[in-house]
């Protein structure tokens, strides 16, 4: 989705980098050597790359738990930028309960109980020690810093935002978090172009590739918006 998401961003004019943070996908490192630092740097790499070379409007596109980056990004710099989030994740440490589950709900197939499962790793994480996850080592200093993290925006940081979720046909309003904090941010003077559920599979965690053509279609009506 991201890749055919880059293709007609660029079709409809705009310069896109997709970046692996480090330790994800084709970065250098391995996952394990990540820190939330390094990411916020990668990003600021990514965004003075484009600076250079391109100029015009950045706009930063986030899927999940990027959008968590972005925001804490965004909250270090003096000057603003625009906003893409697909499916945005509202809350760093609610996100890591569910992917601490993953190795929960596989040790609660061996008879182990989830819940002191997720209890021990904690206990690991609180002791600096690394913990294997789905099959990644996840250092404790970044646990902590991503649990830290909450999706929030101000007008002085974000110049204009679109937002859009995924869901079932019988559901598209906003989740009730994200329409919570949708309505703090536009109270701070945060213009938003769109905000958006538009029916179709949850792409990013299937196993199957899984393709919702409305969220690429509206994220190019909303790209346009901000230009317009």
């Amino acid at each position: 989705m991201v890749a055919l998401g880059a293709e007609a961003f660029a079709r409809d004019g705009w310069a896109v980098l997709q970046i692996d943070l480090q330790g994800c996908g084709d970065s250098s490192g391995d996952f394990g050597d990540a820190s939330w630092q390094s990411w916020l740097d990668d990003v600021s790499l990514g965004v003075e790359r484009l600076v250079a070379e391109v100029g015009g409007p950045v706009v930063l596109w986030g899927l999940r738990a990027g959008a968590l980056v972005v925001s804490d990004w965004l909250k270090r710099r003096q000057e603003p930028h625009l906003v893409l989030l697909w499916q945005p994740v509202v809350g760093g440490r609610q996100h890591f309960n569910q992917f601490m589950r993953v190795r929960g709900v596989s040790k609660m197939l061996e008879d182990s109980d989830a819940r002191s499962e997720i209890a021990a790793i904690r206990d690991d994480f609180r002791a600096g020690k690394a913990v294997e996850i789905a099959g990644y080592a996840v250092a404790a200093r970044l646990a902590a810093e991503l649990e830290a993290t909450n999706l929030d925006f101000v007008a002085s940081r974000c110049a204009g935002m679109a937002i859009f979720e995924v869901g079932s046909s019988e559901r598209l309003t906003l989740s009730p978090a994200l329409a919570s904090a949708l309505e703090k941010w536009r109270s701070t003077g945060v213009e938003v172009v769109a905000a958006e559920v538009l029916p179709g599979p949850a792409f990013w965690q299937t196993q199957e590739i899984e393709v919702c053509p409305a969220l690429i279609e509206r994220s190019v009506v909303a790209l346009g918006r901000f230009v317009s």
